[in-house]
């Protein structure tokens, strides 16, 4: 669900993030861009409202309710809430940079956007008779626009990044009604295919006093294996063990990549979203650390 939004407003943010801006200063905003936004956004929200309603919450209505789902999937979903968010921001705030508007104000503008879009999906799933309003998933997604406009506010830059990595799992196989049915849903529904990272710019981090190559990052991980269930316990009675994963890898920047051409920029934007295949360390639920040469 979340995933949609996401993908709706990065496609809108690389249309803009690819084209040229006559006036870089930020000193006044085009009206006519600013208008393209605004409309272009506000359509676009509206009918991803109206059609995920209609297509993933119209056969499980019920009365709002509260649901804690903290500690399910061993946090994998939370996590990904907060990379939901900050993607968000960070498409919604270059969508109002291609308006001219100063940096600050596009960041903030850009987080709202971001909580716009989660927040009715929040709502919905508290009609949900499956589901629930939860608390926990709000804070997951103030958390992720927090460290994208943290950082545009105090370093006007973003020297952490939360990125995303991908591979398919064994488990979707065995609940492909909640895992996923298929690959491109096993994707988007298996946490234990889904890996997290922090990636960290030496080279902005060192205040541009070093000799580490630009495109070069660190990258802290976070995953899960072994979850056919949400719930620890569950998995525990039908025999599935899962358990945490941490990696500590390296990573590229796409952002120090330049480009005058308009394709490429919006591609290295969205690339810059992903931790792309490289080598990793991993500690596994034995304390044991095991090397991968391409992890992803």
């Amino acid at each position: 669900m979340r995933v949609a939004a996401l993908f709706i407003l990065i496609t809108l943010s690389s249309v803009t993030y690819g084209s040229e801006t006559p006036n870089g200063s930020g000193d006044s905003l085009n009206a006519k861009r600013l208008g393209i936004v605004v409309v272009g956004s506000g359509l676009v929200y509206g009918a991803s409202i109206v059609a995920l309603n209609q297509a993933w919450y119209k056969e499980q209505k019920s009365s709002f309710h509260f649901f804690n789902d903290n500690a399910q999937w061993n946090q994998v979903d939370k996590v990904g809430h907060s990379f939901s968010a900050y993607q968000l921001a960070r498409a919604g705030s270059e969508m109002f940079k291609w308006t001219e508007m100063p940096d600050a104000k596009a960041a903030i503008w850009g987080s709202v956007l971001s909580q716009a879009f989660m927040l009715p999906i929040e709502i919905f799933d508290g009609h949900a008779a499956e589901y629930g309003f939860s608390w926990g998933d709000v804070a997951a997604n103030l958390a992720g626009t927090s460290l994208f406009l943290s950082q545009e506010l105090i370093f006007k830059e973003q020297k952490v990044k939360l990125k995303l990595s991908i591979h398919q799992t064994e488990y979707a196989a065995l609940r492909p009604e909640v895992l996923g049915n298929g690959f491109a849903e096993r994707l988007l529904k298996d946490y234990n295919g889904q890996t997290y990272w922090l990636s960290f710019d030496l080279y902005a981090l060192t205040n541009k006093n070093t000799k580490i190559p630009k495109w070069l990052n660190l990258a802290l991980g976070y995953g899960a294996e072994g979850m056919v269930h949400g719930r620890e316990t569950q998995n525990n009675a039908e025999g599935y063990d899962s358990y945490r994963q941490y990696y500590l890898g390296i990573d590229f920047d796409f952002s120090h990549v330049k480009s005058k051409n308009s394709i490429v920029k919006t591609l290295l934007f969205v690339a810059d979203m992903v931790k792309l295949p490289a080598p990793a360390l991993e500690l596994d639920k034995n304390s044991k650390i095991n090397y991968h040469w391409f992890y992803y």
